[in-house]
Order: C-alpha cells, then sequence, then structure tokens
C-alpha cells in the first residue's frame, strides 16, 4: 500500500515468505523511485472506453457477441463509469448482489423483454466469465496490473438433471409444430447437434444439399466444421422457401430469427413437456449418437469440442446402459464361481 493505493506483483521465483517479502521491498523501492508505470500520475482507462474496446473484439472473434454487449452494458448501468483500477473485487460482490435480485431478460426485436423470475446463479456465473475476459484483455495490454474477477469466487450452481428429449416427445413435439416456423429449425438441432445460435445464423451459402453436408462457419470456438446432412433434414430443408440469405428466415423482417425460445416454451407447455430448453435439443442429439455407439471423437467432431473432456458431459449413459453394466459384473461373477 502506498498513499492508500494498493498494487500487485507476482514474483514466481520466490519459493518462501522471506524470499517474497525482499522482493517486495525491492520492488517497493524501484515503485517509489517511478520505474514502473503504476506510479500515482498513471492514467487508467475509464470502464466505458474499455467496454468499447471490448465489443469490438467481441463482434469479431465470438458469436455469442450479443450477449457480451448486454453484459458490458448492465455492468456499466450497475456499477458506474468508474476508472478500471476502481473496479475491485468488492465493487464486483456488490454488482452480484444487484444482478441475484434482478429479473431475468430475454432479447426481443430492438430490446429486451423482462421475465417473471430471477436472474438465475448459472448466468450470473456466464456473465462474470464474459466480463472477466474484458479484464482480461485490460491485464493483456498493460492498462490493468490485474483482473479483479480472478479475486471473485461465482455462485454455487444446483446440479440440474439431465433433460433427453424421447422419441414419444419428440413425436409429439413435431407434430404441435407442424407448420410453424420452428419445426425444421427444431428438426435442424435434433440431426445436426447444432447450437441454437448456429441454427439461427446458418445460411444458404453453408449449406450443400446435393453432397449432403452443412458448413458451420460462426461457432462458438471460432473453429470451423462440417455436419453431414440427414435423409429427414434434407426433406425438411427442400421444403423452405427461399426469403433471403439466412435459411431459417423471419418473414416480417427477412431477417434471422432472434428469439425461439419464447415460442418453443409455448409448445411445450401445450403438449405438457416440461423441463426441456432448445439447447437440451442438442444435449438428446449428443446422446442419442453416443447411445448408438458411435466414438466420442466423431460426437467431439460434430458437436466442434475443442476439449474430449466437454463432450463426455455430453454422453450421460442412460438407465438401461447403466443396468447392462451392473448385470455384466453379475455374470463375470457368476462365472467365476462356476470355475471355482
Amino acid at each position: 500500500m502506498i498513499n492508500g493505493k494498493r498494487y500487485h506483483r507476482s514474483v514466481q521465483e520466490a519459493t518462501t515468505k522471506r524470499q517474497a517479502e525482499k522482493a517486495e521491498a525491492v520492488f517497493k523501492g524501484e515503485l517509489l523511485q517511478g520505474r514502473y508505470k503504476l506510479a500515482d500520475g498513471k492514467k487508467y482507462l475509464k470502464l466505458s472506453k474499455l467496454i468499447e474496446i471490448y465489443k469490438d473484439y467481441s463482434k469479431q472473434n465470438k458469436i455469442t457477441y450479443k450477449a457480451d454487449i448486454y453484459n458490458a452494458d448492465s455492468f456499466l448501468e450497475i456499477v458506474g463509469d468508474k476508472t478500471i483500477d476502481e473496479i475491485t473485487p468488492n465493487v464486483i460482490e456488490k454488482w452480484k448482489k444487484v444482478r441475484q435480485n434482478s429479473k431475468a431478460k430475454t432479447s426481443i426485436k430492438n430490446g429486451y423483454k423482462e421475465l417473471d423470475r430471477l436472474v438465475a446463479k448459472s448466468s450470473i456465473n456466464r456473465e462474470m466469465r464474459s466480463l472477466s475476459k474484458m479484464f482480461s484483455i485490460a491485464v493483456d495490454n498493460d492498462w490493468l496490473d490485474y483482473n479483479p474477477f480472478f479475486k471473485v469466487p461465482k455462485f454455487r450452481e444446483e446440479n440440474k438433471q439431465t433433460r433427453i428429449l424421447t422419441p414419444e416427445e419428440e413425436k409429439v413435439l413435431l407434430k404441435k409444430a407442424e407448420g410453424t416456423f420452428i419445426r425444421p429449425m427444431l428438426i435442424c438441432a435434433l440431426h445436426t447437434a447444432m447450437r441454437t445460435a448456429e441454427i439461427k445464423q446458418l445460411k444458404w451459402s453453408c449449406v450443400n444439399l446435393g453432397e449432403g453436408y452443412i458448413d458451420v462457419l460462426k461457432t462458438k470456438s471460432g473453429r470451423p466444421r462440417q455436419i453431414a446432412i440427414s435423409d429427414v433434414l434434407r426433406d425438411e430443408l427442400n421444403k423452405i422457401t427461399k426469403l433471403s440469405d439466412y435459411v431459417f428466415t423471419n418473414p416480417k423482417t427477412l431477417n434471422a430469427y432472434v428469439n425461439i425460445r419464447d415460442r418453443f416454451v409455448d409448445i411445450c407447455e401445450s403438449t405438457g413437456i416440461k423441463d426441456i430448453t432448445p439447447h437440451d435439443l442438442r444435449h438428446t442429439a449428443a446422446t442419442r449418437m453416443v447411445q448408438e455407439g458411435i466414438d466420442l471423437t466423431t460426437v467431439q467432431d460434430i458437436l466442434g469440442h475443442a476439449n474430449l473432456r466437454v463432450t463426455q458431459r455430453y454422453s450421460h449413459p442412460v438407465p438401461e446402459r447403466k443396468k447392462q453394466a451392473i448385470e455384466a459384473l453379475n455374470k463375470y461373477y457368476v462365472n467365476t464361481q462356476e470355475v471355482a
């Protein structure tokens, strides 16, 4: 602490407390001599300026940039336009408390609609990851000495039960969606395991019906991938009238659909299908592939995961397979007894 201001530096070479204290004394002396940019006269960016930079980065590198923009604007509205060095862990904790007591919102055309429920802890954790990336950009460019989000713990999330659409539910769901814009999107999700954002942004230029594949270019990871087109999906795509560059075009705006979740929820509620989201269709598709014996490496490639460990979350064994596994152990025991 110098003049009431806290400075941070890590010394990886120090392996004991005594060595760290010596390094601190040297660093403090150099700091007071003005050898570092951390001297009292250093100019820090305003939060609004960092957000402006982050928005440009997100638009250029992420398919989920709209969520990043909303998260950053919401953060600025709550904490105010401070300099970035004033965004301390305590400020972030206060922001968390405000968000925890805020109403959830969903995107609609030209804005957001407030929902009749509070923001979920999992949503706040996603916002924290987004905002943390913004401050990491500041650290990487030497505009800030450390990322304050690294000091703030995320909420403990409640374990969510794995939800997979059953064949019977799929039949009911697709029948109810007959004649609506969402039906071909549901089939696309169930037959490609694509993310909802990827489906909404899919363009005809990326669909090769002749050779039977889809090029997914706008991905969460930034890495393109190619997915085969099933016969069912091909038939569905052939029925679509081309209104714009987007495969699934909103006829009112001639642009991609912004929000399909509300329509999806309405259909599910009207058919008695509970506790399922559009993302669960991707989970369903991945699980079905694994159940049919498709190796995880292939499933990983289709899903577009950089890490196989992430893919394994989508491959929970169904109860029948678990039962078969235990029966295999029982069979092994019986065989050993017969040999004895």
